[in-house]
């Protein structure tokens, strides 16, 4: 288990779950008192998801408990609260085309690029090494991603075994990446002293890991400013990419296998409702069938 993810625990546990529940022994549990605590951290304004959280971490360990022989039955066993799906919002192919037209010249311009064309999460972006390219062949290994851990982020890997893939690299990739492997290499000499080389891809001046929300706030944010576009989350650059190849009727197994999803039903599940064309071919495969 990732640290971040026991510190996650820990939270719940000490923060919610103990102060509410804590007293009561464990046969006296039951799912009432569970509601009621989905109920108290609503109520204190603490969003969906969060209280999902919460819930999943008081499962778990109820779970053990009916598993030790503690319990007979989990009184977790209810309906947690579902967060609204956030918005998704990928940019067309002439958005993405001016996004990176705007970002010529911008020092995370490879970035945006591998992340338009590759569909990374921004995770994965900056965990990147340049041992995980193969320029030459135009492959990219992708094994790790940020984690947080006390406050601090640090290089991990990825959360699920179909993360960990290779992806293949467009030409375009390639020459950005090239030409931000010898900026790179210009500016850590004029930081001679003061930068560490950490093998990051892309990295801060003095060769530190860079903070998501910094590359959000002070790159991102502006570069959507100056392309004319609507402010849209970095993560929708991960939807562009997808939107794009299904739209170009790539397959989804190709396109799931690309964006390290578990299943091509996720795949499916995520983006079936950007593809109208798929009901039109349906019906006219129907009417080839049966006139």
């Amino acid at each position: 288990m990732r640290v971040s993810t026991v510190e996650r625990h820990e939270i719940n546990i000490r923060v919610h779950i103990a102060p509410e529940i804590g007293k009561l022994k464990l046969k006296s549990l039951t799912p009432a008192n569970v509601r009621g605590l989905h109920r108290e951290k609503l109520d204190a304004g603490l969003s969906p998801a969060t209280v999902r959280k919460i819930h999943s971490t008081l499962h778990k360990a109820l779970a053990q408990a009916v598993a030790d022989g503690l319990l007979p039955r989990n009184a977790a066993d209810v309906k947690a609260p579902r967060p609204a799906p956030e918005e998704m919002r990928p940019l067309s192919e002439d958005e993405a085309r001016r996004f990176l037209e705007a970002g010529k010249g911008d020092a995370f311009e490879a970035l945006y690029v591998l992340a338009i064309t590759t569909g990374l999460r921004r995770g994965e972006l900056l965990a990147l090494r340049w041992e995980d390219a193969d320029l030459e062949r135009g492959t990219l290994r992708v094994g790790r991603s940020l984690t947080r851990e006390k406050g601090r982020y640090l290089l991990g890997d990825t959360k699920t075994k179909k993360g960990r893939r290779r992806v293949n690299l467009t030409p375009r990739t390639v020459a950005a990446l090239k030409a931000h492997r010898k900026r790179q290499l210009e500016e850590r000499m004029r930081f001679v002293g003061l930068h560490e080389d950490r093998g990051l891809v892309f990295a801060t001046s003095t060769g530190a890991i860079v903070s998501p929300e910094n590359l959000v706030k002070r790159s991102f944010k502006p570069l959507l400013q100056r392309a004319g576009l609507p402010e849209i989350r970095f993560h929708d650059l991960r939807h562009t990419c997808a939107t794009t190849l299904l739209g170009r009727s790539v397959h989804p197994k190709l396109v799931q296998e690309l964006l390290g999803h578990a299943t091509v039903a996720m795949t499916l599940d995520t983006y079936s409702h950007y593809l109208p064309s798929m009901g039109d071919q349906a019906g006219g495969a129907m009417g080839e069938a049966f006139g």
